[in-house]
């Protein structure tokens, strides 16, 4: 077999061995029984200048300082010989002139020769070795006495050195640590992440800080703890690595602490993205999906959001679920794409539950009900009344929990959340972020629903209250259009009227009172019918408009309305107007000019203190009054006086009848859902009437 060089052995074993000796030059010598020297290294070279030329065949004793005692180098070389072996300081000759201290080891070494001796030989810088004897006792008390778990491994990640802390975190006595490596030991963490780590480190150098190792140990075989690790490589003096050294500290109580401030900063954060996001418009389906969307991802993978079936159909609220539960579904994230969600019925379909469900059983009790880990025994319940339960087991759910929509001690619902990732089963903190959440959304969904019946209750007041067939008289026709506003915003006062009056004359009328809902409706059918009676009296418009505002003085809350009363006689063209705070009438002559009717403004009924105005003008048979409130013209982000222009373009477009005028302004004017309830009364002058 062929023999590796000396030097080469000795420097590849001080390396892997990852001890001082790796650390530390020494100098490997070796001299026949008479001193002789027959090897001479590369660090004997090194450390004291002389190439193996210049050396080999002198007796080593010609190496000590000139004024050294030659003899007594020679007698430690004979008790070197006889077997005692020799340890001591000298004082070496370096070729360059200079003495240079050393710490020398040497002992007999029998040789193949019969009786022969050869004499080993290591020499250090004698300073070099006590500095590295100082760091050596400073390292042993650190090792020994610090709380940190220390280890040195070699370059094949195998121990070679564990502390006492880290035998205590690990579980396992230092013998059972040496010559093994990680992996072998601790399969319960994430040791081959570790050891990926670890050759970085020795193929890089760069130290790796607060590398997470998590798992478990014998230490403590029962639970997970966490530990921050920090791997440093060992290098020898011409930078080669030796092998690393390993710090860990167990976080474990710092980390759970730090999970649960995280935990309690996202609760905080979802619950104020919520509050944000939940109940943006008076829409039952939005709100229903809006807190779908709100829990998933990080509260749950699937979510669902059912709505009782009386509620969205506006029906009155039913106590009680004696008869089981018909439950229409309003939400649901994701929509698609997820095993899970593909299970779960669409959006729109309505489920009914037998009273005996655990579904009717979550929602008749109004608490939650959650499932921490969910198996066949658990759905059991569930399975005899429908097959989804045991189809969301397969599809990989293992915890899920049903949380009632209460508001105003009201059940409106109910909202499924189910976790499929591997993030655990729902705590008692998502408990009660789900509740929370819920509950937000539960009052959104119920102000919905009370907004929706007084919505239908005013715009059905309102709609009442409107002249269901106008009779024109004769010289008139006539063409009207009521556009209620869109669900955003609530109903309001708006109305228009036509009124026969004596000698074939006859009053136009067109009003809003100013808010929304069943009370501005209910003040405009009360101003409607006094119009009417008061038209009837054959009074002057400005007598008109005083007696409405006296009539709003009358109301127990104060109410503002904007009015124009049009007088106007078919047979001579004449017209009489007044109006209080309204848009002014656009009149369209035979010859196609479109105008808008000066006419003094004033003040909106219900202010007070004003003294109304009558203007006095005339139109030729043929011409167009187009009467209208404020929706029409009224747009956010839009100048009035430019809305007004383009109503005055809009109008000088012929068109084939009132009705097809009609449904042209509202298209033009109007082309989304209105924000605003909208009155149009458009009116022509025949020239027939009779007198």
């Amino acid at each position: 077999m062929q023999q590796e060089p000396f030097d080469q052995v000795t420097g590849g074993a001080a390396r892997d061995a990852g001890g001082w000796l790796g650390a530390l030059p020494v100098a490997v010598v070796a001299t026949s029984a008479d001193g002789t020297v027959v090897r001479w290294d590369d660090t004997a070279q090194d450390l004291l200048g002389y190439p193996s030329r210049e050396v080999l065949g002198r007796h080593i004793a010609d190496l000590l300082h000139p004024d050294a005692d030659q003899s007594l180098g020679r007698s430690l070389w004979d008790l070197a010989v006889t077997g005692s072996g020799v340890t001591g300081t000298v004082t070496a000759w370096h070729r360059d002139g200079r003495p240079l201290e050393l710490e020398i080891w040497a002992a007999p070494v029998p040789t193949r020769r019969r009786g022969g001796t050869t004499v080993l030989v290591f020499a250090a810088d004698a300073h070099a070795a006590r500095s590295v004897r100082g760091s050596s006792a400073v390292w042993d008390g650190l090792f020994a006495r610090s709380p940190v778990g220390i280890a040195v491994l070699d370059t094949h990640l195998r121990f070679l050195r564990v502390n006492p802390a880290l035998q205590a975190m690990n579980g396992l006595p230092e013998a059972a640590h040496i010559g093994h490596r990680l992996v072998e030991l601790l399969p319960g963490v994430n040791a081959a992440d570790m050891e990926s780590a670890m050759r970085r480190v020795l193929s890089t150098g760069q130290p790796v800080l607060d590398f997470r190792r998590i798992g478990r140990t014998p230490a403590d075989p029962a639970h997970d703890r966490v530990w921050s690790c920090s791997y440093v490589r060992l290098e020898d003096p011409a930078g080669r690595p030796i092998g690393l050294t390993a710090s860990l500290i167990d976080i474990t109580d710092q980390q759970r602490a730090q999970l649960e401030a995280e935990s309690v900063r996202r609760r905080l954060a979802l619950v104020n993205e919520a509050s944000v996001k939940i109940g943006t418009t008076l829409d039952l389906e939005r709100t229903a999906q809006e807190l779908a969307n709100i829990a998933v991802p990080d509260l749950a993978d699937v979510v669902t959001v059912d709505v009782l079936e009386t509620l969205v159909a506006g029906d009155a609220l039913v106590a009680g679920l004696i008869g089981g539960a018909h439950t229409r579904r309003l939400g649901k994230a994701p929509l698609t794409g997820s095993p899970v969600a593909d299970v779960l019925a669409p959006l729109g379909r309505t489920m009914r539950f037998p009273a005996s469900a655990p579904y009717t059983q979550a929602l008749a009790e109004s608490r939650p009900f959650v499932v921490g880990h969910l198996d066949a025994a658990s759905v059991a319940p569930a399975a005899r009344h429908s097959t989804a339960p045991a189809r969301i087991l397969a599809a990989g759910v293992h915890s899920f929990m049903m949380v009632p929509l209460l508001a105003r001690g009201t059940v409106l619902g109910l909202a499924t959340f189910y976790r499929s990732r591997p993030l655990g089963p729902f705590t008692d903190d998502d408990v009660a972020l789900a509740c929370e959440l819920a509950a937000r959304a539960a009052v959104c969904v119920d102000n919905a629903r009370l907004y929706h019946r007084e919505h239908d209750t005013a715009l059905i007041l309102q709609r009442s209250m409107l002249p269901q067939h106008i009779d024109a008289p004769p010289g008139i026709e006539v063409a009207h259009r009521y556009l209620p506003a869109s669900d955003v915003t609530e109903v309001g006062g708006d109305w228009y009227d036509v009124i026969t009056l004596p000698d074939g004359k006859a009053a136009l009328v067109m009003g809003d009172v100013m808010g929304h809902g069943t009370k501005a409706a209910a003040t405009m059918g009360r101003l409607s019918a006094s119009v009417r009676a008061l038209a009837r009296l054959d009074l002057q418009p400005q007598e008109v408009l005083a007696q409405l505002e006296a009539a709003l003085d009358d109301l127990s809350e104060p109410m503002l309305a904007t009015f124009l009363y049009l007088v106007i006689d078919p047979g001579t063209g004449h017209c009489r107007i007044t109006r209080a705070g309204h848009p002014p009438p656009a009149a369209v002559r035979p010859d196609g000019t479109v105008q808008l009717l000066t006419v003094p403004p004033g003040l909106p009924l219900g202010v007070g203190g004003e003294s109304f105005t009558t203007t006095d003008l005339h139109l030729e048979p043929g011409s167009l009054l187009v009467l209208y409130t404020d929706g029409l013209v009224e747009a956010r982000g839009s100048d009035i006086d430019e809305r007004l222009a383009e109503l005055t373009q809009a109008l000088a477009h012929p068109v084939s009848s009132l009705e097809a005028l009609c449904d042209s302004l509202l298209t033009r004017l109007v082309p989304a859902a209105a924000d605003d309830d909208i009155a149009l009364l458009a009116v022509r002058l025949t020239g027939t009437a009779t007198r």
